[in-house]
């Protein structure tokens, strides 16, 4: 039976784009945390800490932060990056990416996207590279991982970091390797609407061991916890330090919801081959997706691109059904124009105006997505 051939009910309720992920198990786990010793940063930070890593992040090591822009600066700044210094970002990703380099001093040079993935285009970054370059950042867009093979060789060759933001890749792997596991850096996002959340935070994983202590000191003030939880602390702080900790209150949400994930990864992967499946045969539709059996999609968005966006968003909003563009081209914002002047983006130029991300979460049903996708492949 094809999809067309199932009989499918208009939802009769509306349908966000996004819907946060709170497991049933975590109200006990909270009710725990308000009722202890700990509220802030505490054990529950150290275990949720090491489960992620049993997870995702191999043999890298991991720091849980506030958010995921803080995870951010801080893989900057262990990556050595100084006032003045030259990175290579993407021109499309969330601001949090780019955000953390103006706190610093750091000029980006933006690099392109590719059409297919709307990842950053290794062949824009080959153009940028210059011995002023002290790192590389990639974002994988919706999930889909970047080229990873191909920036490494990049950035080995310039004998710089490449650092992955990967606040949509979750459970995404890489040539069977977890991203998480991979790169010098990588940060996770577990704000509201990501696939897990603590309320708002993020980790950082990260290669070298050596870094381990004074990641865990820029966290909190430049201070050694440790040492002054032992009544040994000498009462100085002899570095720059950010306010970055996560929460024993968030981590409880964050470490109930990872022993669910593996269900809700596969929720989303099977709305995300529904959406697929159906408008991956209309001509007037492009999935944004990259079958080439290297890496496993996290479908935390879902994007079509389309000459008729305006048409389909339209549409959906009149069947109460909720869709948008989540992120924005960076280069049209104020506070980046000076890295742009004189600068085009032609791939992003080409899909400004075509892309729509339509509801992927665990609210969203395999009804309710044939139906999504029927309205938009019965439209154009």
């Amino acid at each position: 039976m094809s999809f067309k051939e199932l009989p499918l009910m208009e939802p009769k309720d509306g349908t966000v784009l996004f819907y946060p992920y709170i497991s049933k198990s975590s109200f006990a786990e909270v009710k725990k945390v308000l009722s202890g010793r700990w509220i802030g940063q505490g054990p529950l930070v150290n275990k949720f800490e090491k489960k992620f890593k049993n997870m995702f992040a191999g043999k890298n090591h991991c720091i849980a932060t506030g958010s995921g822009t803080d995870a951010l600066h801080l893989a900057y700044i262990l990556a050595g990056l100084k006032k003045g210094d030259e990175v290579i970002a993407p021109v499309y990703t969330c601001t949090a990416t780019n955000i953390p380099f103006l706190y610093m001093g750091v000029n980006i040079k933006f690099a392109d996207i590719d059409i297919e993935t709307m990842n950053i285009s290794v062949d824009s970054v080959k153009k940028l590279l210059t011995k002023k370059t002290k790192a590389i950042i990639c974002m994988h867009y919706g999930g889909l991982p970047c080229d990873l093979n191909e920036l490494q060789v990049l950035a080995n060759k310039y004998k710089i970091p490449l650092i992955e933001d990967a606040a949509h890749a979750i459970g995404a792997t890489y040539k069977k390797k977890s991203i998480g596991s991979i790169s010098d850096f990588t940060m996770f996002s577990f704000q509201a609407i990501k696939h897990i959340t603590t309320g708002d935070g993020g980790m950082l994983c990260f290669k070298n061991k050596k870094l381990i202590e004074k990641a865990k000191r820029i966290r909190w003030f430049g201070i050694s916890r440790e040492d002054k939880q032992k009544g040994i602390w000498e009462n100085d702080i002899s570095e720059v330090g950010y306010k970055y900790q996560m929460t024993d209150l968030g981590a409880s949400l964050g470490y109930t919801a990872l022993k669910e994930f593996q269900k809700l990864l596969s929720h989303r992967q099977k709305i995300f081959k529904i959406y697929k499946d159906i408008l991956s045969r209309n001509p007037n539709i492009f999935c944004v997706d990259k079958n080439d059996g290297n890496r496993t999609h996290a479908s935390w968005l879902f994007t079509l691109l389309s000459e008729e966006k305006d048409r389909i968003q339209k549409r959906l909003r009149e069947k109460k059904i909720e869709s948008n563009q989540v992120h924005f081209r960076n280069d049209k914002y104020s506070i980046f124009k000076k890295f742009v002047r004189g600068k085009s983006f032609p791939n992003m130029d080409y899909v400004e105006d075509k892309y729509l991300v339509l509801p992927n979460h665990h609210k969203i049903s395999e009804n309710k997505a044939k139906y999504i996708a029927q309205t938009i492949d019965n439209l154009l």
